[in-house]
């Protein structure tokens, strides 16, 4: 085990992301509770503060991430395969865009976007650090970092208002790239990632949260959308997992926040352990509703 201060983080604002929760997370990890790991996985990695964490604690055999979102993986992939191409591609976005004026800025962002958008379309299943460059610079100069896309999967998040946003962050995506060096990365739903599940392995399991209300789902990271049925088709795959005889751990929502009869975790989950471990909700349009709210962690012992 090496310190449980990682000197890497997340290279994205993700919603949802879990960078405040991992000192109670941490203690939910299977070696945390004396069982050896030597493969863990990932199936929705996202901004990836649990994996980084992961990966700085622990000396691993196999490491597996997935996302369905083919842009973050794209970047994934350029951070691990050609951070120093990458560096300089958003070194020129951050001098573009922090020297220009503020009007310069708006038309500046608008450009990227757009150009985003062509390229998402015509480098798909390819590597491209031109895309990749553009992800990271649209997460770090958009509304609060949301990734959402339209019925088109068109990204089509605002402008922030950030005077110098740092879109180059260089020593931590070198790190980054570093701690990917031997991740196998992949592209694609949950239960395609590449992972042999026994008592040896750990997955950490992070979908997009079941809404606490009908306007609480306001990001999107695929057009698709993850509903209830998603869910429940989840908790089989989970379930699965369990009967390997490998270690989970899973976090969503918790419904009772708005309404104590809401048992939908606690009945799909009612063979596991479930925890519930207070969060602060980051990204929301009102500050009013940036609260501490109750989140689940459900693990099997």
């Amino acid at each position: 085990m090496t310190s449980s201060n990682p000197s890497c983080r997340p290279f994205v604002k993700w919603a949802g992301g879990k960078k405040q929760l991992l000192p109670e997370l941490a203690l939910l990890y299977p070696q945390m509770r004396d069982k050896k790991i030597r493969r863990y996985c990932e199936p929705f990695v996202g901004g990836g503060a649990v994996l980084f964490d992961i990966l700085q604690r622990y000396t691993l055999d196999e490491v597996y991430i997935n996302d369905i979102n083919a842009e973050l993986i794209n970047a994934y992939i350029c951070i691990r395969d050609s951070v120093d191409e990458l560096i300089d591609s958003l070194a020129i976005l951050q001098r573009d865009y922090q020297t220009a004026t503020e009007d310069a800025q708006a038309v500046l962002f608008h450009s990227k976007r757009k150009l985003f958008n062509e390229r998402r379309l015509m480098v798909q299943h390819q590597k491209s650090i031109e895309l990749a460059a553009l992800f990271i610079f649209l997460n770090r100069t958009c509304f609060n970092g949301l990734y959402r896309t339209n019925s088109k999967g068109d990204f089509n998040v605002p402008m922030g208002r950030y005077k110098n946003p740092i879109v180059c962050d260089e020593k931590n995506l070198r790190c980054v790239s570093k701690h990917l060096q031997n991740v196998i990365i992949t592209c694609g739903k949950y239960d395609t990632i590449p992972c042999h599940f026994d008592n040896q392995t750990f997955v950490y399991l992070d979908p997009p949260y079941r809404p606490l209300s009908t306007t609480a789902s306001f990001t999107s990271y695929t057009p698709s959308g993850f509903n209830d049925n998603d869910q429940i088709e989840l908790a089989n795959f989970v379930k699965m997992i369990s009967e390997s005889q490998a270690f989970f751990l899973l976090s969503n929502s918790d419904p009772k926040n708005i309404s104590e009869d809401d048992t939908f975790f606690d009945d799909l989950y009612s063979r596991f352990t479930i925890k519930r471990i207070m969060a602060k909700r980051m990204i929301n349009a009102k500050a009013s509703h940036r609260g501490l709210i109750n989140e689940l962690a459900i693990y099997n012992q």
